[in-house]
């Protein structure tokens, strides 16, 4: 009943493409994952406040994606509506200083990365390769071990349902590993980056180097969701994997990878309980091995 009125109510509307019954597996990295009842793409802030709305008003749950880059989505999908950023929420404006950059919250992260590198901006060199949007991104705190993309952010404007546009600086928001103080309940929609000027053959050389390092020691091109766990502190989950003997380990389609043992691989007949049965027998082996309980850095949906 209220999805059906969610779906008349939305159908139609201005900046909003509605879908019934479509697959996500079609929005994830992992390639894997059942139907959503509603997939939503919004490509302007009041066609998004228009269809949270809609869809509290008919008590649809509902969840916001980027490109799904750090996904699981269960095999029998998700009963509700997923929403993802359009049109609105994919530019890029350079301000007047030449080194501050405002970009929408589903801009892609890599398209940024070569913004920055055609604008001859430094700072962003760490994130090459790293897949998904902007605003995933700065949900959690993306980066590497020694570089994260909170560092760089000035403010970020969100989205919170019932209330409005809220606008965080910097020194307002935790930025952790992997983590931040950004209320979860909060869409973020932009976010404003401080970069600063550099040779763009010196930014072209350490991309180059980051993308190298990253092909050599990650299965880039293979479908998966990134890292599956966050590394404890001073630990990396990869080597405990490894020295646990899972490099390989397969239950079905799904496979620790041979290349980097904190990815879990879809070799391309994975379902999403293949996924989660090797994530659990990881999970254990590591706890039993080490007595370290290892926490997802992966985000599940539909469980």
């Amino acid at each position: 009943m209220g999805l059906f009125n969610a779906v008349l109510s939305l159908s139609g509307a201005i900046d909003t493409d509605v879908i019934e019954d479509e697959r996500l597996a079609r929005h994830t990295s992992y390639r894997i994952g059942g139907r959503a009842s509603l997939f939503i793409t919004c490509h302007s802030y009041h066609a998004l406040r228009r269809a949270v709305e809609v869809l509290a008003r008919e008590q649809v749950p509902w969840v916001i994606i980027g490109k799904g880059s750090n996904l699981l989505v269960a095999d029998s999908g998700y009963d509700g509506a997923v929403i993802t950023l359009g049109r609105e929420f994919q530019r890029s404006v350079l301000a007047e200083d030449g080194v501050t950059l405002t970009v929408g919250a589903g801009a892609m992260l890599a398209r940024l990365v070569n913004d920055a590198l055609s604008r001859s901006l430094a700072g962003l060199e760490f994130a090459v390769g790293i897949p998904g949007t902007v605003g995933g991104a700065v949900s959690m705190n993306a980066g590497t071990r020694d570089e994260w993309i909170g560092s760089l952010v000035q403010d970020v404007v969100t989205y919170r349902p019932g209330v409005g546009l809220c606008h965080y600086a910097h020194d307002d928001v935790f930025w952790g590993y992997r983590e931040t103080g950004i209320p979860r309940d909060e869409i973020i929609l932009e976010v404003t980056l401080k970069l600063h000027p550099g040779e763009k053959a010196d930014i072209r050389s350490k991309m180059e180097r980051s993308l190298q390092r990253r092909r050599k020691t990650q299965p880039i091109g293979s479908a998966s969701c990134g890292s599956v766990f966050r590394n404890p502190a001073g630990r990396s989950v990869g080597a405990m994997v490894e020295e646990c003997g899972l490099k390989g380990f397969s239950v079905g389609g799904a496979e620790v990878s041979d290349l980097h043992a904190n990815f879990i691989v879809n070799n391309g007949t994975a379902t999403a309980s293949d996924v989660v049965a090797v994530i659990q027998h990881v999970y254990e082996k590591v706890k039993e091995t080490y007595g370290v309980e290892l926490k997802p850095e992966v985000k599940f949906l539909g469980f």
